[in-house]
């Protein structure tokens, strides 16, 4: 998302019969952006088939939790991020943003809707000195090689943080 952070917070999902959220791969966070818009975000990464399906019913979920987190905030735009480990759509085009519209051009309402897509074997990498932010976090998410990994670590701070909570998530469970 090209979009100025400036606070960010994972949301508590609520329950759902009887075992956390998190145990069925929903997990979503708040954020606030350096305009004070605030933003309900979930990421999932899909394999497999029923992927119109699971993304749809991803951005369903996401959006509808927030009614259960029980903090009094209001109903905030929600956008997924959906990143396939699979060829899914016909075009060469490793990015996508599908946005739902309406027929009546007076009527707007569903076109914050935003739900985005991304293909990893869609992804070439390409060794340069220098890599946009976009491409290290997509080498990041690939995963398939520790040199690329390492670049997009060296070259974004949230990635080598997100790297060191995920080692350190890791060891606990391990444990």
């Amino acid at each position: 998302l090209k979009i100025q952070i400036e606070k960010i917070t994972i949301n508590n999902t609520p329950k759902i019969d009887g075992k956390q959220a998190k145990e069925y791969g929903i997990v979503d966070v708040r954020l606030v952006t350096s305009t004070k818009e605030e933003l309900n975000v979930g990421i999932q990464i899909i394999d497999g088939s029923y992927v119109q399906s699971k993304v749809f019913l991803y951005y369903a979920k996401i959006h509808s939790n927030q009614i259960f987190y029980d903090d009094n905030r209001k109903i905030a735009r929600t956008i997924t991020i959906n990143i396939l480990d699979m060829e899914y759509f016909k075009s060469k085009k490793l990015y996508r943003v599908i946005r739902i519209k309406t027929n009546d051009a007076q009527d707007n309402s569903l076109e914050n809707m935003e739900l985005h897509v991304i293909e990893l074997p869609k992804f070439r990498e390409k060794v340069k000195q220098y890599i946009s932010n976009k491409d290290a976090w997509i080498m990041y998410f690939k995963g398939t090689n520790e040199f690329y990994i390492n670049i997009a670590k060296r070259q974004n701070e949230k990635i080598k943080k997100l790297d060191e909570e995920i080692k350190k998530y890791w060891e606990k469970e391990k444990t």
